[in-house]
């Protein structure tokens, strides 16, 4: 049984989806334990709407919220009792297996690190989301935890990263590029230019050169690097551009009468294809590289984000992704 710490303050559609979300997850997976911690009062309120099995799912209170308007370092510090603190210590003291949030991303990377801690020799631990491409999933890393990343970060997180998609997603000797404006080694930012060479040099990885950013929806790369600016802005630019196209698709088909007709005979095909490129099918993004799983997703999740965030723990609690993180990095280092 694997017992998530779920974060029911945090979010802007908490505590009704994320209450909603864990509910489906409990009902889904029989092998998940579920720590709803927040208010109370209000968290009650929300899964009285709901049937769900009562021996899996318990709630621990805290008081107080952290917003996404403070300063993560003083509001960890001074909100001890603010939902992402106390969670954060549930799998600090081993209560939990794992720790899920829509709350601030600040809060959650500097909870994490001065909290769980970091896996000793790990310099700084990355966001890293699934995202979907037509060969299936690649690993985006970093995609928002450190906007001032070295060249020794960025290869930690492409040794991290073919870790992680090597035993949780399955890809043997998995592929990893560093995101650049061209093919070329010569290209790119000082940042890039460092970097290339020491991945190049690299004999326990994949790596395969520079992905220029319209190769990632192909599956140019397994494990795709990069800084948390650069990655950030490739994430959302992906959520956007997807869901601008699902909603003119959608109207396309919507458009005349012959349409509508095709519409309807396509609609199975058409709605596996489109879920194939929902980000939200495939979880959150954690947080590689700490003593415990911290699994970060969007702050807009809907109760399906939520669900898939907590399952997604399963595989990386089984697989024992930290331990097998923490015994690859000190021993390359």
């Amino acid at each position: 049984m694997v017992r998530v710490a779920v974060d029911a303050m945090g979010g802007d559609n908490a505590p009704g989806q994320i209450v909603k979300g864990t509910v489906e997850a409990i009902n889904e997976r029989e092998d998940i334990q579920v720590i709803l911690v927040g208010k109370e009062e209000a968290i009650n309120a929300e899964l009285s709407n709901y049937t769900y099995d009562k021996e899996r799912l318990s709630i621990v209170n805290a008081n107080e919220v952290i917003t996404n308007e403070e300063a993560p370092v003083m509001a960890i510090r001074r909100k001890k009792e603010s939902s992402i603190v106390v969670a954060l210590n549930l799998v600090k003291n081993g209560e939990a297996d794992a720790f899920v949030s829509a709350g601030s991303t600040g809060a959650v990377l500097v909870g994490g690190q001065l909290i769980i801690g970091r896996i000793k020799g790990v310099e700084r631990p990355p966001l890293a989301p699934l995202i979907p491409t037509i060969k299936g999933v690649s690993l985006l890393v970093d995609c928002g935890a450190n906007v001032d990343a070295r060249a020794s970060h960025l290869v930690q997180f492409a040794k991290m990263g073919s870790v992680y998609m090597e035993h949780v997603v399955g890809i043997k000797n998995p592929r990893v590029a560093i995101v650049n404006i061209g093919a070329e080694e010569e290209k790119g930012n000082m940042l890039v230019k460092e970097t290339f060479p020491l991945l190049k040099n690299c004999n326990d990885i994949n790596f395969i050169g520079s992905i220029e950013a319209r190769e990632i929806p192909h599956g140019g790369a397994d494990v795709i690097v990069c800084e948390a600016f650069v990655g950030n802005v490739i994430l959302k630019l992906y959520e956007g551009l997807g869901s601008a196209l699902v909603g003119k698709i959608k109207s396309g088909l919507m458009s005349t009468t012959r349409s509508k007709i095709g519409a309807l005979l396509s609609k199975p095909a058409l709605k596996e294809t489109l879920k194939s490129f929902d980000a939200s099918e495939y979880g959150g993004a954690p947080l590689l590289g700490l003593n415990g799983l911290v699994v970060k997703t969007h702050g807009s999740s809907k109760s399906i984000e939520i669900k898939n965030s907590i399952i997604q723990c399963l595989t990386f609690v089984e697989q024992e992704i930290n331990e097998k993180i923490s015994i690859y990095i000190q021993e390359k280092e």
